[in-house]
């Protein structure tokens, strides 16, 4: 059953954009590029139980890296290379604080990174641009295969997608992943039976961070226009929305959450009167109420009764 559904699901991604018009297919991009940015913050709350809110400011450093790279004539791959080093060094700075608070302790630790990573974005204009932006970023030619065609680079951006997601699946079924749940469910126990909850801890934060940054080298080329504004707070919390309205610690979660914040709402434009974020807003804050858990915890939920 779960394998029909598995090749259900991926023939109906493959053959989605060829029935929609290029707004459609723009859409179920941003779809892709942010599982692919929740699927990192998974990692680190779902999985490790380590609250971030700085996971916008790592998809800006990838977004900004292959802006800057690319403009000046550099290939996408070595943005990618950039952008995931870089976070992944930042993440394992960034989970040192984890060591010594939790929960909205550490919720304010990320919280004042992700606002000093705006700043920088902002006002550092001799490497950012500022608020000008940086503009006509140029999508990749992979072995003569241009991806300039919106379908073409939504297959790209599926093709990473499928590769992270197929990289994470590994990780949470090894031993490092189930040293994450042991982390999440009780670190005191976890460090009492020999699980090293320090250098977890970092490596928690350090993959998560990582797997954001590739997110925003897939962002920059597909609206080739990026500024500081779009990786402010509010998309740290719409990244912490969907994890949790998908379901934390699920291994589909954060595709549904994506869905969700990302496919729901323009689909609820149409026909609700400008009411449908209105709408939006109470559904999300019923299930909040009612299922902690997310939308794959209440399915769990339901399949047991």
């Amino acid at each position: 059953m779960k394998k029909a559904a598995a090749v259900g699901l991926i023939i109906l991604l493959v053959a989605a954009p060829f029935g929609l018009k290029p707004y459609g297919i723009y859409l179920l991009t941003l779809w892709v590029v942010m599982a692919i940015a929740a699927i990192g913050l998974n990692l680190t709350l779902g999985y490790a139980g380590q609250v971030s809110l700085a996971q916008g400011a790592f998809v800006g450093i990838g977004a900004y890296s292959a802006a800057l790279l690319t403009t000046q004539g550099w290939p996408l791959w070595c943005a990618f290379l950039l952008a995931t080093v870089i976070s992944l060094a930042i993440g394992w700075l960034l989970g040192y604080p984890a060591l010594r608070v939790q929960h909205h302790y550490l919720a304010f630790v990320t919280l004042s990174f992700a606002t000093l990573v705006y700043l920088v974005l902002r006002n550092e204009e001799w490497l950012t641009k500022g608020v000008y932006g940086v503009s006509g970023i140029p999508r990749p030619t992979l072995l003569g295969w241009s991806t300039k065609g919106p379908v073409e680079f939504y297959f790209f951006c599926l093709g990473i997608l499928a590769l992270v997601s197929a990289a994470t699946w590994w990780l949470v079924r090894s031993p490092w992943g189930r040293a994450f749940t042991a982390l999440r469910e009780n670190a005191i126990r976890a460090d009492s039976l020999g699980v090293d909850t320090r250098r977890y801890t970092l490596m928690a934060f350090a993959f998560g961070s990582a797997i954001g940054g590739i997110a925003g080298v897939l962002y920059a080329p597909l609206v080739q226009f990026i500024e500081p504004t779009a990786f402010n707070l509010n998309l740290s919390l719409n990244l912490l929305l969907m994890v949790m309205v998908g379901g934390s610690g699920f291994f589909l979660g954060p595709f549904l959450g994506a869905a969700v914040s990302v496919l729901l709402p323009e689909w609820m434009r149409f026909g609700s009167e400008g009411l449908y974020l209105i709408f939006y807003a109470v559904a999300v804050m019923v299930l909040m109420a009612f299922c902690p858990s997310g939308l794959l915890g209440l399915g769990q939920r339901l399949f047991k009764r």
